[in-house]
């Protein structure tokens, strides 16, 4: 019998990838029984790169060395074992990071190892339900706190009656005046600076069309181009398998082209020298559409260390300059 047929709810996952071969992958489930124990199974998968992903039969590696699951995290190796993802009763659900590999809405393929694929499906329905509820916690406090400051500014502030005293007065309650007084405070000016956020339809709508038109900015200005809070944004690049917001990345290509369009105008050069700047730009712009189609993909180690050498260029040229200033032939008299 499938011990995972007793299953009552998953309290643990953690997944390893083999270094030496990356198309091996082994899981443990630690889920909770109906009767209050625990049981743990290990399972392990090849990722074909060409077909459907197959599961092996697995051998309790983890069991047979005695490790513990309170010992696991991301990260963590075991021999050729890397632990990519890890999940714990302990941890907090808000702060779940699935890499794109095991996100069935990138990785389609994930379908056919049903057992893996339903148990990160729940820790990723429980990511964003717990997401929610902070989210509303937050709002409501902000909420408290503004009604509290309100109130205190209408107690600190004179009444000032708008009534001509040759007139019969009129007779007007002190909380109506107070409630009428706090809506003038909350007038035009201070509901058009605070904006509507979209309603949970349109953030629904958002695909990944419309955050690749704001790769370009920070992730603060975009959440407000997209009329949304941050903490709605970060869930939504999380559903399209982006780990991280690529501006930094986008921004960094951007001041490498910018760098060999100053190279090729200072330093004009041979008809070799042209053609390999001509050559490294076309290379950075490809790159840069890439990110822009493919934002969870890494820079490449040939323009990480291009962007070294720059670096280190720089730091030359200003050691330099910093040298000539203090020689004596430098010196002002």
């Amino acid at each position: 019998m499938d011990p995972t047929q007793q299953q009552h709810f998953i309290k643990a996952l953690f997944v390893f990838e083999n270094t030496m071969n990356r198309e091996l992958v082994r899981s443990l489930h630690v889920y909770g029984l109906n009767d209050g124990k625990e049981k743990q199974v290990e399972r392990e998968f090849l990722f074909k790169e060409r077909g459907s992903y197959v599961e092996m039969q697995a051998t309790p590696i983890l069991k047979l060395r005695g490790f513990q699951v309170s010992e696991l995290f991301q990260g963590r190796a075991i021999g050729l074992w890397l632990c990519i993802f890890a999940f714990g009763a302990q941890s907090s659900l808000a702060f779940v990071d699935i890499p794109p590999k095991l996100l069935i809405s990138r990785n389609p393929k994930l379908k056919s190892i049903p057992k893996l694929a339903n148990d990160l499906q729940m820790i990723f329905q429980l990511s964003c339900g717990t997401e929610n509820q902070e989210l509303l916690q937050s709002t409501l406090k902000e909420m408290c706190e503004m009604s509290r400051s309100h109130c205190y500014q209408s107690r600190r502030t004179p009444q000032v009656f708008h009534q001509d005293l040759n007139c019969v007065p009129y007779s007007v309650s002190t909380c109506e005046y107070s409630g009428s007084q706090q809506i003038e405070q909350c007038g035009p000016g201070t509901m058009d600076k605070k904006k509507k956020r979209a309603t949970s339809e349109d953030v629904a709508k958002i695909d990944l069309e419309d955050l690749v038109k704001y790769f370009d900015l920070p992730i603060l200005e975009a959440s407000t181009r997209l009329n949304v809070g941050l903490t709605v944004l970060k869930k939504k690049c999380r559903e399209f398998g982006i780990p991280r917001w690529p501006h930094r990345k986008i921004k960094s290509l951007d001041g490498l082209i910018h760098e060999l369009q100053e190279v090729d105008e200072q330093q004009p050069g041979g008809e070799a020298v042209g053609t390999a700047v001509a050559k490294r730009r076309q290379m950075l712009e490809e790159e840069k559409e890439t990110i822009g189609r493919r934002p969870f993909v890494e820079i490449q180690r040939e323009t990480k260390k291009f962007r070294q050498d720059i670096f280190k260029r720089r730091h030359k040229a200003k050691a330099l300059k910093i040298q000539t200033s203090q020689s004596p032939s430098g010196q002002q008299l």
